[in-house]
């Protein structure tokens, strides 16, 4: 089963779609979520009030658009281009996190996002 959720910034928005696991679980059942923005690099990352372990199939290489759930800050990772550790043009997180889904659409909508912006996060459908 998969869901989807929005979120949301000043500047703009966008939806994501997300696959059953268990970190995902415990994420909607948070849900409506409202934290504030940070930026690293080509990521934008914020506080959540879920946490979780480690999941086996954690990476810290994704692609551009993945939603991630950085375990080590309890934050949702969104990253759409290289971070301050990248190799190249990848999006390396700052440690291996949960895989939750992808964002649907061009993820360079994220680049709207300024650091210190309100953001939500919400169920669709």
């Amino acid at each position: 089963m998969t869901l989807r959720i929005r979120v949301s910034w000043p500047a703009g928005h966008t939806t994501a779609t997300i696959e059953e696991t268990p970190t995902s679980a415990a994420l909607v059942g948070a849900l409506p979520i409202v934290s504030t923005a940070r930026t690293w690099g080509e990521e934008v990352y914020f506080d959540t009030p879920v946490s979780v372990p480690v999941e086996s199939d954690a990476r810290q290489v994704v692609a551009p658009g993945t939603v991630a759930f950085w375990t080590e800050g309890d934050a949702l990772a969104l990253p759409y281009g290289p971070t301050p550790i990248s190799l190249g043009d990848e999006p390396r997180l700052a440690s291996p996190c949960n895989i939750l889904g992808t964002l649907d659409g061009d993820p360079r909508i994220l680049a709207t996002v300024r650091d210190g912006d309100p953001i939500r996060v919400e169920r669709v459908g």
